[in-house]
Parts: C-alpha cells; structure tokens; sequence
C-alpha cells in the first residue's frame, strides 16, 4: 500500500478544540455549566428554543432544516477558509479529524505517542461493523480467514525482501537474546509461511487467505495526521495462491469484490492506476518478472472495462499493482484497494504445489486488499459522508425521542425492542433539552422517533428519516423491521 497522504487543516483550525468553543460566546455569558443566565431555569420541554410556532413543525424543526441531507451539506465555507492554493480547504463540519473529536469516535494521546490513535466506543462500533462486513463479504468470496503475530524474525524480512527494499520504512529490530525480532510491515511473508506449512496439490488451488491485522509502518512525525497517516495500522489484506492460468480470474474477481463494498459504503472512485517499476534501487532486479506480472494486470483491466492510467514508480518493491484512488474533500489522491500480482515471494519462500502431473509447481501470488487500512477506510468514509454514515455503519441506528416525560416509558420499550432485533438504538428524553435541540443534535442519525401523547396512546411513533423525509407513524414492530431490513442490505439507501 502507498504512503499515507496528508490531510491538513486551516491554520487557525490546526490546535481548536472544537468541544471547547461554546459556540463562541463570551465566558460572562455562561455559567459554569456552561448555559446561557436566561436558560437556567427554563422548561426545554416547553422553550422550543423560543421560535414563534409558526416556524416548528411538531418534531420541533425549523423550516428550512427539513429536508436538509447532512451529507450533502458540504463545502459551504467562506472564501476566506480556503487553502493558499486555492482548493477549498476542509470544511470544519467535514475534515474527519474534527469529526472524530465532536463524535466521540477516535483521538490521540501523547503518552501513547504520535501516529497512533485510539478508538472510543462510538468510533469502535464503526470499526468493528466495518470489520465484520469485510469478513462476511471475503468469506462469501472463497477466503479462509488466519491470524498471525505482529512480530517477526528479522530474517524472515530479509527472505521477502523488505529489508533490503523497505527496511527505511521499518521499526528498528528488537533484540531477544540471540534473535532480532521487528513489528512487521507486512502481512504477506507471514501469509507464505502459513501457505507452505503444509505440502499443497493443484486440487486446492486458488488457496485464498486473509487477515485484518495490524502492521507497523515507521512514518515521519511531519506527516503523521489523523486517521490517514498513522504508523500503526489495521490492514484488510488477502492473498491467494493459485496458478498462473488462474491469476486472471482472481485478480478479476478482486476488483469486482472492492467494486460492491464501495457501492455498499458510498465510496467513489477517482479512478484506477496501474502502478508500475521506476528508476533506482528500489525494485527488484528482474525484467521478465515484471513484464510478465504487468501483462496479467493490463489484461485484468481490460476484461474489467475500466479506464487506467499506467504510472512508473509505484509499484510494490516486489511487482506491479492495480491501484484504486480516491480523492479527499481537498481533491488530494491516495490509494485505498490494490491488487497486486507476485512472482518474487513464491520463489523466495521456495513455495509450490503438487500438479497434476505428480510434479512441483511454483504458485502465483495474487495480494488484494478491499478497503486498505482500517484507518483510512473510516478517514474517507467521514469526510465522505459528514459523519452521516450508511445505516448499517451508523454508531447509533436509531433514536427515540418522547416529546415529554410522560412517554419516556413507551420510548423506552422502543429502545428495548430495537436492541433485541440487533439495531444500535438510543433514547434522548427531555433532560437533554427541548424536542427541537434533540432532534437537530441527532441529526447525523439515521432514523429518529418521536412519541408524544397521541403516539403513545395508539402504540405508534412519528418517523423522521435524516434526509428529511418523514414515512409517517408506524408501530414499533413495523418500524424495528423496516430498518433492520434497511440495515441488513447494506449499501446508503435509508427507506424503500
């Protein structure tokens, strides 16, 4: 995978806390709970914020928010918030650093160190829906999923050729008595050595594993920044061994894998690159090596029908790659899913099956990664949708507000029932404020029902969708089953 772009922030954005800024408003203006004097003691079930009643519908939102989709919401900054480039720069609501901290999805510590984030419980939902839909789509596609550690013998690198190609990229090795040992920067030479741990025939071929695991990359501080340059990576990686008569197909049915998970997710394509060797010391020294593993690729995007751009210098150290882009909200490009073929580490690892013909063969192999890293698939997908995720990755599906006390009951056995169908379900009574203020502080949820007085009596709740569509009233039962069909088909749809 190539190196981590860096995503940048306005100057005056770069040390905000945005949990910090109040709105703005001047310290004598609160108290120290942070309300306004004038809203200490006031009723939120009864202010609606003090708009005239004209101007709320009886969810409690203004008007001209109605149909306003969060995620479309995009690139509204001032003149003034653009870079020196001229690009626009990231908008405040959209720069997935920001988003993190207002969501309570990921941060940093300095006492865990620089480039390496952690995860909160909202940002580990995401992680882990993420996670699991790569796993159920890779076991549908053939895989068998492994785990192997994140450690490995300095030699076994010397093997593969990552310390000789890649080694300026690599921690330092860890002395063990006798041994070295390095946080790997891969997971293919691992990959090899579970392939060869056992005599192989034909008859298993194409043999495809894979694995999310963590990795360790030794990145600069100066370009370290958020989630998309972070020197400890979760990687979504695959490899499949096969033969040489079957590279095309594998390599074929990779791309169409990343082509349904990004449709799934929402995620665009900039376009696709056929990353090639360049100058210098870099590669590996083989020219047929090289021509043979790019004509596989050329062919792979051939018979897929996409348009490519060949680029010398790209390329893995070890073979070619199909590279797929994407672009950020400032129109920088980065590497999200590759597929790779290999010629190099099948013979360096002595790999090989037994043939028809009671022969040893040499296998190929194809590596494919669907999102890439964890890190930046969640990255993207931030900026991408402004923290509005697709229903099945959203932390919270479904939020339920009782306009009153007096509903928090019948709310309350919505949540109950939204959790026993397995949706991630939220109750947000009137101690958080008045129904409007809830409402537009859920406004990156997918679905949000009120129950007041009327809907609590006939057993129903009033659903209004992110979007700002509104299906109407429906019965919990009817509502807990529409959005778990929603949720279960996966893709950004949110009714219908």
């Amino acid at each position: 995978m190539n190196a981590h772009d860096h995503i940048g922030d306005r100057p005056e954005d770069r040390d905000r806390d945005p949990a910090q800024e109040r709105n703005q408003e001047p310290a004598q203006d609160r108290d120290r709970d942070g309300d306004r004097p004038e809203d200490r003691d006031r009723d939120p079930a009864q202010d609606r914020d003090q708009e005239p009643a004209q101007d709320r519908d009886r969810d409690g939102d203004r008007p001209e928010d109605r149909d306003q989709d969060p995620a479309q919401d995009r690139d509204q900054e001032p003149a003034q918030d653009r870079d020196r480039d001229g690009d626009p720069a990231h908008a405040p609501a959209h720069d997935h650093r920001r988003l993190g901290r207002e969501l309570g999805l990921f941060g940093t510590d300095p006492l865990m160190g620089a480039g390496l984030p952690y995860w909160l419980p909202d940002g580990a939902v995401v992680r882990h829906a993420l996670e699991e839909y790569v796993r159920q789509a890779e076991r549908a596609a053939g895989y068998r999923h492994v785990y192997s550690p994140v450690l490995g013998k300095r030699e076994l690198y010397e093997i593969s050729g990552h310390w000789e190609h890649y080694s300026e990229d690599m921690f330092p090795p860890m002395e063990l008595g006798a041994e070295q040992v390095v946080l790997r920067p891969s997971l293919c030479p691992h990959h090899a050595l579970i392939y060869r741990s056992r005599s192989r025939s034909y008859r298993e071929l194409p043999l495809r594993i894979a694995e999310l695991g963590g990795m360790y990359r030794s990145e600069p501080s100066g370009v370290l920044g958020g989630l998309t340059r972070v020197r400890a990576i979760q990687l979504n990686d695959a490899h499949v061994f096969c033969t040489l008569e079957q590279v095309v197909d594998e390599a074929r049915g990779a791309l169409e894998l990343i082509g349904r998970a990004y449709a799934d997710l929402g995620i665009r394509p900039a376009g696709y690159r056929l990353s090639l060797p360049g100058a210098g010391g870099k590669y590996i020294a083989d020219p047929q090596l090289w021509r043979r593993a790019g004509d596989l690729l050329r062919q792979v995007l051939r018979e897929a029908g996409v348009a490519y751009e060949a680029v010398e210098g790209e390329a893995a150290f070890y073979g070619p790659k199909i590279d797929v882009q994407i672009t950020d909200r400032a129109g920088r490009e980065a590497t999200l899913s590759t597929v790779q073929v290999d010629f190099h580490q099948p013979e360096r690892f002595g790999l090989h099956y037994i043939g028809a013909d009671g022969a040893k063969h040499r296998p190929v192999m194809v590596h494919r990664s669907i999102i890439g890293s964890v890190e930046r698939a969640v990255a993207h997908l931030l900026e991408e949708h402004g923290g509005a995720f697709p229903v099945w990755l959203a932390p919270v599906q479904l939020v339920v507000l009782p306009v009153s006390q007096a509903q928090g009951e019948r709310a309350a056995e919505l949540v109950r029932r939204a959790e026993a169908a397995g949706l991630r379900a939220e109750l947000a009574g009137p101690e958080r404020g008045s129904l409007g203020a809830r409402v537009r502080a859920a406004r990156l949820v997918p679905y949000r029902a009120v129950i007041g007085e009327r809907e609590a009596r006939d057993g129903l709740a009033a659903v209004r969708l992110r979007d700002g569509r509104r299906p109407g009233a429906l019965s919990a039962d009817e509502l807990v089953r529409r959005i778990g069909e929603r949720a279960a088909a996966r893709g950004t749809g949110l009714w219908g």
